[in-house]
């Protein structure tokens, strides 16, 4: 037999999902497992957004759509960027994809060719890594400072000829960090000094806690440059929808629907009624969530530093990042196995020595779960 692409052999399986599947099986075989490994809110989908995705089933809305995406939520994503980020956009600048993951992947395939470097800030989150390798692309990781978790000057040493583009995560999966004006501000400067593109994953930005979220495009002509990333999945607790989507200049959208109609074809028609729905609707449920996560960090951040343990800044998404004595991966097994809580190591986001908890768990869950691991050390 021939063999199979080493291109795919290279990359390495998800880290996430790997921890998440261990505490699925164990959780199958009757053992009470607390999983806080892995992304995912644990409220159901506000009503009136199921509401029109069942409206648009019930009316026939189950053919094939436009590639990009039906106009109307085309049209509230542009509205939602002007608005909210301050970044002017029409709808030729959008396409919505099954997931923000998914516009992550065409975004690289449609920018980079082989060779093109890309710096990937770490920790970073488990996927840009392989969606550059699958380009074709070639990653620089850059480290954050590991206090404060922000950007300083000397990210500029890994700018050369051969850099294409940069990869921003604001809110931090998986550190929950929110970058500054001055981290901002330096990613924008070197964009536009050495003719870089960015990529703002924005899919966090509504967690935020006590600070302020600025979306890269809206600074400087950053948008000329910028492919902003996000989608439903975390705001309106929509994962299982596969909802997410791209803003970019018209260029990069055009090739970005290259790449989707010999792929996935379209986002699934009906749920993108769904987005519609969440986009123009009542938005306090995104409130109601945001102030519950809210409570769940202050709870377990204090909970974790009784217990000696050093913590990122928390100040969005739902993730404490939480700084450990020893191989992280080894203690993640043991939590797993002697207290029953699944977490995932940092390894997985170039971060040795640190484990990601999420708190998309309800407050007697993550209680449970911090006396777990009070236990075990």
């Amino acid at each position: 037999m021939k063999p199979l692409s080493a291109k795919i052999g290279a990359v390495a399986p998800s880290a996430t999902i790997a921890i998440s599947d261990k505490a699925k099986k164990m959780q199958r075989e009757g053992i009470d497992v607390i999983s806080l490994s892995i992304g995912e809110p644990d409220f159901d989908t506000p009503r009136h957004i199921k509401d029109a995705c069942i409206d648009a089933l019930n009316r026939g809305e189950t053919h094939y759509a436009p590639s990009n995406g039906i106009p109307e939520l085309l049209s509230a994503i542009s509205e939602k960027i002007n608005r909210d980020n301050h970044v002017p956009c029409t709808p030729q600048q959008v396409i919505v994809a099954c997931g923000a993951k998914d516009a992550i992947y065409e975004a690289m395939e449609a920018v980079l060719n082989p060779g093109d470097e890309t710096i990937l800030l770490t920790p970073a989150w488990v996927s840009y890594e392989p969606c550059v390798q699958i380009a074709g692309g070639t990653v620089v990781k850059h480290a954050v400072n590991q206090k404060s978790f922000q950007l300083d000057d000397s990210i500029l040493e890994r700018v050369n000829a051969k850099t294409k583009m940069i990869v921003v995560n604001s809110p931090s999966n998986p550190s929950g960090a929110v970058f500054d004006k001055s981290s901002i501000n330096l990613v924008a400067d070197l964009c536009q000094d050495n003719d870089i593109y960015a990529m703002s994953d924005e899919i966090y930005e509504t967690l935020v806690y006590g600070k302020e979220h600025i979306s890269l495009a809206s600074l400087g002509n950053m948008a000329e440059r910028t492919i902003t990333i996000n989608g439903f999945s975390k705001s309106y607790a929509m994962t299982g929808w596969r909802l997410g989507y791209a803003v970019a200049p018209v260029g990069i959208i055009k090739a970005m629907s290259k790449v989707q109609q010999h792929s996935i074809s379209q986002a699934t028609t009906f749920a993108m009624w769904g987005g519609v729905a969440a986009l123009r609707g009542d938005q306090r449920c995104v409130e109601e969530m945001r102030k519950e996560f809210d409570r769940r960090r202050k709870y377990i951040i204090a909970e974790l530093n009784r217990m000696g343990y050093q913590t990122a800044p928390a100040d969005g998404a739902f993730y404490a990042f939480v700084k450990v004595a020893g191989d992280d991966m080894e203690i993640a097994n043991r939590w797993l196995e002697k207290a029953h809580v699944a977490v995932t190591p940092g390894s997985a986001f170039d971060a040795p020595g640190w484990l990601r908890l999420s708190y998309a768990a309800s407050m007697d869950r993550l209680k449970e779960a911090i006396s777990r691991i009070r236990r075990v050390g």
